[in-house]
């Protein structure tokens, strides 16, 4: 069974690196951020359309390894119709996912990703998205980095 479980995985995330969902600018957005991992070479620009509080939609464009690009797909999906608060709310769940194999609280799809964590040099790749995420949502301008991210 755990077999069946991993292929399943597996092939969820090679769906959504081959088929990303919403891979698009977003020119009328409210706000993005670029996104980098220089361990593995992702770039990525991550765009959010808001109405007020709430995410109503989001798109992303650039280039990375299969984990990186299924991740932002997977987030462009998951954060459509969630509030702010709310989607950093699944920022730190989807952290600790990929960082432990574990998550408070329900991740939904995101599950795919709680095998990142035997695989240190990926969950830089897992959580780049999540932290332009954040920086969009914060408005902060500055290009973030999977520099800083614990492994």
């Amino acid at each position: 069974m755990f077999d069946d479980i991993n292929e399943l995985y597996q092939q969820v995330i090679l769906d959504h690196c081959k088929n990303p969902r919403n891979f698009r600018e977003l020119p009328q957005c409210s706000c993005s951020a670029q996104g980098h991992n220089p361990l593995c070479g992702d770039n990525l620009k991550l765009f959010l359309t808001m109405d007020g509080d709430v995410i109503k939609d989001a798109g992303f464009v650039g280039s990375g390894c299969c984990i990186s690009k299924a991740s932002a797909s997977l987030l462009t999906e998951n954060v459509k119709g969630k509030t702010k608060s709310e989607a950093e709310q699944m920022f730190e769940r989807v952290r600790d996912l990929v960082t432990t194999g574990k998550a408070e609280g329900d991740v939904g799809k995101l599950a795919v990703f709680a095998g990142v964590y035997k695989y240190p040099a990926r969950v830089k790749c897992a959580i780049l998205s999540w932290h332009a995420l954040m920086g969009a949502l914060k408005g902060e301008g500055q290009p973030v980095s999977t520099e800083n991210e614990q492994t």
